[in-house]
């Protein structure tokens, strides 16, 4: 059976950047499944394997359009630094989650600080990034 609309999709994974470096993976003994067209996965990967078959594997190339999107400037923010009194050590570059005003959770990377001001950058860590996919179809239900 063919990957197509409304099929439930099995499949293993290796991701990588434009680099080559690896990003994710699925687990040897735990594919990746979705139903294909309900939007679950990025675009571009799911459109490149319409109509694959369980056993065939492909490498997919995927553009940032197509993926997490292009990086938005508009989603880097200073915040002043007392906003995150209380919370565990900062450091530049690393990822952390928070709240919003309105008690939605964020993920944000920490791009600078210094005694006034974090910079914090909410585009998600993959967001202009090409991406590259090997994948693999174990079923088609």
């Amino acid at each position: 059976m063919q990957v197509g609309l409304g099929k439930t999709v099995t499949f293993h994974y290796r991701l990588y950047d434009e680099a080559g470096t690896l990003i994710d993976a699925s687990a040897e003994n735990d594919p990746m499944s979705f139903v294909f067209g309900e939007g679950s996965i990025i675009p571009g990967l799911e459109r490149e394997m319409e109509g694959m078959e369980p056993g065939e594997s492909k490498e997919v190339l995927v553009k940032p359009e197509d993926a997490y999107g292009l990086r938005d400037p508009g989603l880097v923010h200073n915040v002043p630094r007392e906003r995150f009194e209380g919370s565990a050590d900062l450091e530049v570059g690393m990822t952390y989650m928070g709240r919003t005003d309105s008690g939605g959770l964020i993920n944000f990377k920490i791009l600078s600080m210094d005694e006034d001001n974090v910079e914090i950058d909410l585009n998600h860590p993959l967001a202009g990034v090409n991406l590259r996919f090997e994948v693999t179809i174990q079923d088609v239900t």
